[in-house]
């Protein structure tokens, strides 16, 4: 399973890169009910570095370990070790489009879980996946964007699976 979504954010790329490498930046852009418990991870995240965090769902508590690959340009994936599906793998890339805007580009590449439980728990995260991309794109332009009061963002957003 393939999907991809786009958004472009009104500040410049190293401010937008530097937000996405803060390992508590995840809990920040995590849309409610969904709560994000970091147990370990670095407070900067490079090549190597793991991050092991809890993801409630509702009562359900979802375990996750995640490795950060770098990778050419700006940007980062972070993979699956441990977790809901049998293979995640999330590439956050970042382009400039401007001095003061920045396109982020996630693609999440995913199998589900041969066991009955996980399948079924990820076939639901993954139904979800436009809901949770919709909110992370709004709240990272509201952390990031530093338009004046009262002026309306000219960003725009797109999402849809990959073939």
């Amino acid at each position: 399973m393939r999907y991809h979504h786009r958004f472009a954010v009104n500040a410049p790329l190293d401010a937008v890169v530097e937000f996405h490498r803060q390992s508590s930046s995840m809990a920040a852009i995590t849309p409610p009910p969904i709560i994000v418990r970091l147990h370990k991870a670095p407070a900067q995240l490079a090549d190597g570095d793991q991050m092991a965090f809890t993801m409630w769902l509702g009562p359900l508590p979802i375990r996750w370990l995640a490795q950060i690959e770098t990778i050419p340009g700006p940007g980062f994936i972070d993979r699956q070790l441990e977790g809901p599906f049998a293979k995640w793998e999330h590439r956050h890339t970042f382009e400039r489009i401007n001095a003061t805007t920045t396109a982020v580009i996630d693609e999440v590449t995913a199998e589900l879980s041969e066991a009955w439980f996980w399948k079924t728990v990820g076939l639901g995260m993954w139904i979800s996946m436009p809901i949770l991309f919709a909110f992370r794109s709004w709240k990272t332009k509201r952390l990031l964007e530093k338009a004046p009061v009262g002026a309306s963002a000219s960003s725009s957003s797109s999402h849809r699976p990959a073939a």
